[in-house]
């Protein structure tokens, strides 16, 4: 039987490519293409930084230019006479790109880390930060806060109060689900800090909620990782849980 003709999105798979057959690629397909060589994993909530190459992120922000002006003309809406609307796919190409989804496309900020030279060892809880993410089922806004427990041990290695901000934003700033997004924070700190004992609890507003479906407005998600200590001693996880500032009481 003959070959099933494959789209070009499946064709990384199965065809290698020159720089040169690369190059004449849209960014979008060029960076799919390295992912798929490579067996990674490209879900909505993934950094992909390690496959994008200089300058390739100005021309993908160009790309979803194009096709968010497709779908402007799909709504009917007359961006040439609508002085409202004539730069929104551009607006949100870049909103996109560099800001609301810039934890996919944007390497871990660098991290400065200290020995825990008095080997420190009582609880350190560091919050509210607040976070933004998106929804990936609807591309909806989840705004919140996040708190962290840190309890370090002699060989745990220390970062800078701002750091947690830092890094709370890399992983929040993606689509994907709270529950998912919380573990992978708890990964990421799990692996620099190395403490004997990690918690964090994520209180946030779903608009997918508010704003559509059945627009609730009072409703907001909560949910905590415990690992170590946190997870087997229920005094320590009751005193992180009591000493959490700011945080709405149900």
């Amino acid at each position: 039987m003959p070959a099933t003709p494959h789209s070009s999105l499946d064709a990384p798979a199965r065809i290698f490519r020159t720089e040169e057959e690369l190059a004449a690629l849209p960014a979008s397909e060029r960076i799919r293409y390295r992912l798929v060589t490579a067996d990674r994993r490209f879900h909505a909530n993934d950094n992909i930084a390690d496959f994008i190459h200089e300058g390739e992120l100005e021309q993908l922000k160009a790309e979803v230019q194009a096709k968010l002006q497709d779908v402007l003309r799909a709504l009917v809406i007359d961006t040439d006479s609508d002085h409202n609307t004539q730069e929104t796919a551009k607006r949100v190409a870049k909103m996109y790109i560099d800001e609301v989804f810039r934890g996919r496309y944007r390497q871990m900020p660098s991290l400065t880390e200290f020995p825990n030279a008095e080997r420190l060892s009582e609880l350190l809880i560091v919050g509210p930060i607040t976070v933004r993410s998106a929804c990936s089922h609807h591309m909806c806004p989840i705004i919140g806060k996040v708190w962290v427990g840190i309890l370090p041990n002699e060989h745990s290695n220390l970062i800078g109060l701002s750091k947690y901000s830092r890094i709370c934003d890399w992983i929040m700033s993606r689509p994907q689900i709270q529950e998912e997004a919380v573990t992978m924070l708890a990964n990421v700190l799990q692996e620099r800090v190395k403490p004997d004992g990690l918690a964090i609890v994520m209180e946030a507003d779903h608009f997918c909620m508010h704003w559509r479906g059945v627009k609730d407005t009072e409703s907001a998600m909560v949910n905590s990782v415990m690992r170590g200590s946190f997870l087997k001693d229920p005094n320590l996880r009751r005193e992180f849980l009591s000493l959490l500032p700011n945080r709405k009481q149900g």
